[in-house]
């Protein structure tokens, strides 16, 4: 792969502990994400000692620490059971820039698109208005981080699409920050879901500004994802099922056909899904009765399908199922990413685990796989 330049499409940072307290809205500042002590001979679910816990108006987030362990899957796959209670005691790289970027170089990666850890979980927070605060500090922290080694760090900002105007609002502050991308919810609010015309003023704007749009795993609006009972094999296994439904929504109202430059993707979802999914949409399309049929026909004759293959974009991280399915999935779709620093990480070992997944690949398509792809949506 040494040819080859590599962008991870998704790797992360883990938020400091401080972050929201040092930029708190003085409004909400006692209302703000925080880590609080577990209690002593506590445990989790899963029977081991309970860390200490990010917790937001009471309710649960995430552990503390998460699950900053990544290389220990290679090394000492026991050893994932033991995970830090401390930021001293975690990879230099899930907080630092500057280590991040030697993690990479160790990794043979050229560039990051970074997400954020407890941000996916923030989606849980009930209140619109407050989640709107926690994430422009979160994005204006971001940005900073990302800005002190701008060639090698992309941000993606995070926003909350409850009100749309505001959602607008702060896509265009972020996009004047640096921030390269935007992540919504995957699964938005019942009452609001991505076939509704009220959210075309995001599409739109995502248009304008260039903004692609992420749907990253494990973003459920309104706590899903949130509630540890809910962190359970059978949950974590199927996470697709959510990004089918709000693709479908976005893809069979047309939002594709009236924003054509639009790019709005799945991130964490891996790949082995998309060709029956898109097979559905077109048969969905084709053949299924409903008004929409008549009201919602694509121009220039196209198939859901080929808007797919054109407008959306999947990030994955080990998917050599997928893989063979990448001339019916779309080459021009696939971003690889490696997930760093997170415990499934492919850290250090990406390389190898890329020439492994990409047998029979030609150099074109791995070319475009590992960092082409992400480089022209991205401009990097």
């Amino acid at each position: 792969m040494s040819s080859y330049r590599v962008i991870s499409g998704d790797s992360h940072i883990y938020e400091p502990s401080d972050l929201w307290a040092e930029r708190a809205e003085p409004k909400f500042k006692d209302r703000l994400p925080h880590v609080e002590p577990a209690e002593p001979g506590a445990v989790d679910l899963n029977g081991r000692p309970q860390r200490d816990s990010w917790i937001c108006e009471g309710q649960f987030l995430m552990q503390f620490g998460g699950d900053p362990k990544t290389g220990v899957r290679f090394e000492d796959p026991a050893g994932l059971l033991a995970a830090p209670r401390s930021e001293d005691a975690m990879l230099k790289g899930a907080f630092i820039p500057e280590e991040h970027v030697k993690d990479n170089e160790l990794d043979g990666i050229d560039v990051s698109i970074v997400y954020p850890t407890l941000g996916c979980y923030l989606f849980g927070v009930q209140d619109g208005l407050l989640l709107d605060s926690i994430f422009r500090s979160y994005n204006d922290w971001v940005a900073e981080w990302c800005d002190t080694i701008p060639d090698k760090l992309k941000g993606i900002a995070v926003i909350n699409n409850d009100d749309v105007g505001v959602a607008v609002k702060e896509m265009e502050r972020c996009r004047k920050m640096g921030l390269i991308g935007a992540m919504i919810t995957v699964a938005p609010l019942d009452t609001q879901l991505y076939d509704q015309p009220v959210y075309e003023p995001m599409w739109a704007a995502s248009q304008d500004l260039d903004m692609p749009l992420s749907l990253h795993a494990a973003t459920n609006r309104a706590g899903f994802f949130s509630s540890p009972l809910n962190l359970r094999p059978a949950y974590v296994t199927c996470m697709h099922h959510w990004i089918e439904t709000s693709l479908a929504d976005i893809i069979l109202s047309g939002v594709l056909d009236r924003y054509p430059k639009i790019k709005i993707g799945s991130v964490e979802h891996e790949l082995a899904w998309v060709p029956h999914f898109i097979d559905r949409l077109d048969n969905t399309y084709t053949q299924r009765v409903g008004p929409w049929l008549t009201e919602n026909r694509l121009k220039d004759d196209l198939l859901p399908s080929d808007q797919f293959r054109t407008n959306c974009f999947l990030g994955f991280q080990e998917d050599a199922l997928g893989l063979k399915d990448r001339d019916i999935i779309g080459i021009d779709c696939l971003q690889w990413g490696s997930d760093y620093p997170h415990l499934e990480s492919t850290f250090p070992r990406s390389r190898e685990i890329i020439d492994g997944m990409m047998i029979g690949c030609t150099d074109e398509e791995k070319a475009k796989i590992v960092g082409g792809n992400c480089a022209e949506m991205y401009h990097i």
